[in-house]
């Protein structure tokens, strides 16, 4: 059975919203994109190339999707790492409105969420990874699908966007499994799912 794995770029303070272009995601008047774009060094690419090395299929949110599908699909060195797997793997659309994709190889998913998502991590070969495609991986935390989470936290604050983990996020507890911090100072952490947190005290005991 293939596993579930998040990439998510976010700001200091936790936003997602459109880190690779101004024109990417201008939801509720955001001005701020393309902040990701500076720190895209030597060290980033190779951390992506590796994440993309063990893909066996994509799951993308609608905007992600139809971002990806004007871009990649020029791309057509089939060695280049990225383009490559993203043209030639699955693809499936979490999407109530997509009717005729016309990127080959991509599947609409209509259906229950958790069935549908449980299925393809099941059938799956290698890692289902979903790329950006923030609210839908707010979705699939909150029904504890997600597997492993890659978090590449970006020296910047922007104050405004929206944010992978808002009020209302499920209370999960994950365990550090590496990472490392690229030299444009990106801190890229891989985090595998463990449950529900656990609390405590440092408050003395009343007989202490």
């Amino acid at each position: 059975m293939g596993k579930l794995v998040v990439t998510t770029f976010v700001t200091l303070d936790g936003v997602y919203q459109a880190p690779g272009g101004p024109q990417e995601d201008t939801r509720d008047g955001f001005e701020q994109g393309g902040w990701s774009v500076p720190y895209g060094d030597d060290d980033f690419g190779r951390f992506v190339n590796g994440v993309f090395s063990r893909v066996g299929a994509f799951l993308l949110g609608r905007r992600t999707y139809d971002i990806f599908a004007s871009y990649w699909p020029k791309m057509t060195d089939p060695a280049d790492p990225v383009a490559g797997k993203l043209n030639a793997l699955p693809k499936y659309v979490a999407s109530a409105t997509l009717t005729d994709p016309a990127w080959a190889g991509t599947t609409v998913l209509r259906g229950d969420l958790a069935k549908e998502v449980t299925a393809l991590k099941e059938r799956t070969d290698g890692e289902l990874q979903l790329h950006g495609s923030g609210a839908l991986a707010r979705s699939l935390f909150a029904l504890d699908l997600v597997d492993t989470l890659h978090l590449l936290t970006f020296p910047v604050v922007l104050g405004a966007g929206r944010r992978l983990f808002p009020e209302g996020s499920m209370p999960s507890a994950f365990r550090h499994t590496g990472g490392e911090i690229t030299a444009a100072g990106v801190s890229v952490q891989t985090y595998d799912f463990s449950g529900r947190p656990e609390y405590g005290s440092y408050e003395l005991p009343e007989n202490a």
